[in-house]
């Protein structure tokens, strides 16, 4: 590996996203890189099957890289990043909605850094610990799959993504009352449907 590329690999997401709108593509590259599984793990909740997974993934990293300049503080990067996931889903449901044709019949900144990354495996666990945890994280994606939308959203965006309660509110338009209550809703029904299995 060449001095430059570990030297990107060292940055921080703002250290990236500054040399990004400096236009740095090297910097770019890494920061697309850096992102991409978070918005990919982040979506496989959102949606309601994979179908469109790999499509929207890749919808959003190009509009953050063509859009990185108009990111006025890059502190935000990961609110802003949210708010393009977020925006994208919901124009990607409005268009499933008006497009019949498509739709099946059986149809702030500062925040932990929660993350969960499904598609690197744990080298240490043995086989069937593997397999039991495979198996817990279907059953919670699929849990988190079947709530409502408004409290999916939410849930995604306060545990996985670590964002506060004000920030989720922007990203939504809601309150923070609103978010709190979808939060504490979500929780519980989660809770309900996983009580048999965690």
């Amino acid at each position: 590996m060449s001095e430059s590329k570990l030297l990107y690999k060292k940055m921080t997401l703002e250290e990236l996203v500054v040399l990004s709108q400096k236009e740095d593509y090297k910097a770019l590259e890494e920061l697309i890189r850096k992102i991409q599984s978070d918005v990919y793990a982040t979506l496989s909740y959102l949606l309601k099957n994979n179908e469109s997974l790999s499509d929207l993934t890749q919808e959003i990293l190009l509009k953050i890289a063509k859009n990185i300049q108009s990111l006025k503080n890059p502190k935000c990067f990961k609110s802003w990043l949210n708010q393009i996931i977020t925006n994208t889903y919901y124009d990607f449901i409005r268009k499933k909605k008006n497009d019949f044709t498509t739709v099946p019949i059986d149809y702030n900144c500062e925040h932990t850094n929660f993350e969960l990354k499904l598609e690197i495996p744990d080298l240490k666990t043995k086989p069937i610990e593997k397999c039991i945890t495979a198996e817990c994280e279907k059953l919670i994606k699929n849990a988190i799959r079947e709530l409502p939308e408004a409290f999916r959203i939410a849930i995604i965006l306060r545990e996985f993504q670590g964002l506060s309660y004000e920030e989720i509110a922007k990203t939504t338009q809601s309150s923070i009352g609103t978010v709190k209550s979808r939060i504490s809703r979500a929780r519980i029904k989660l809770q309900e449907a996983l009580k048999n299995y965690i």
